[in-house]
């Protein structure tokens, strides 16, 4: 996925532009109005984080101008106002979801994903493709259950379906234990990376025959569903 991020301090830019780097998405960036706006219609962008204290136009308006050309991009404001006023004027405007300086980059990264998971449900192409087959399985995501062979329903708990709907909807992708934490579990929940490795574990005795058939284990990292939807 790519991502554009404008933002005019360099050093928060370069360390939202890593972080976002170290998830796999492509980062592309902007230090002010015109450039982002020359990017946003320029390169079609997945996800575009924007600062609204920004030379030259400020993100307001930025965001003003994209919606008005028809441009639906999901678009997260960052900002060091925090009243409810410049929260609604944002969101009013278009935008997706507000987070107000300073801020926790895993904040940040959840809230993103957050925001990708809705555009995604949105969309008519995602929406045709509500189940994905893998062995003997069927994820029917719409209904949010797994079918085995012959179209037998799998018991799994609601955080056990979340987990597997994350893991294929990213197959392939190196996921860390922290982004599994944060993604499904959301920002600041209670859980430690040892439950989450139980999770798999216990995911992995009803969707696996041997270890590592479907879930592949990333030593000292986390995990990777081995197709994507």
């Amino acid at each position: 996925m790519r991502v554009l991020i404008v933002e005019d301090d360099t050093t928060l830019l370069r360390v939202v532009s890593d972080n976002f780097a170290s998830r796999s998405f492509e980062v592309d960036t902007a230090v002010d109005g015109e450039e982002a706006i020359e990017k946003a219609t320029r390169f079609s962008a997945d996800l575009i984080i924007l600062d609204v204290m920004i030379p030259k136009v400020n993100g307001y308006e930025v965001c003003r101008y994209l919606r008005q050309e028809g441009i639906r991009t999901p678009i997260i404001f960052l900002t060091a106002k925090g009243e409810e006023s410049d929260i609604l004027l944002g969101l009013g405007l278009g935008a997706d979801d507000y987070l107000a300086k300073p801020f926790s980059i895993r904040e940040l990264l959840a809230r993103a994903e957050a925001v990708l998971r809705r555009a995604e449900n949105r969309s008519p192409e995602k929406q045709e493709k509500s189940k994905f087959n893998f062995g003997d399985f069927q994820l029917d995501f719409s209904a949010r259950k797994l079918r085995g062979a012959e179209g037998k329903a799998i018991k799994l708990s609601p955080r056990e379906y979340q987990l597997l709907a994350f893991l294929v909807r990213h197959g392939g992708e190196a996921l860390s234990r922290e982004q599994i934490m944060d993604s499904v579990w959301g920002f600041g929940a209670r859980v430690t990376t040892r439950s989450i490795d139980r999770f798999i574990t216990t995911l992995r005795k009803k969707i696996e025959s041997h270890p590592g058939e479907f879930i592949e284990t990333i030593r000292e990292y986390g995990y990777r569903f081995r197709s994507r939807v």
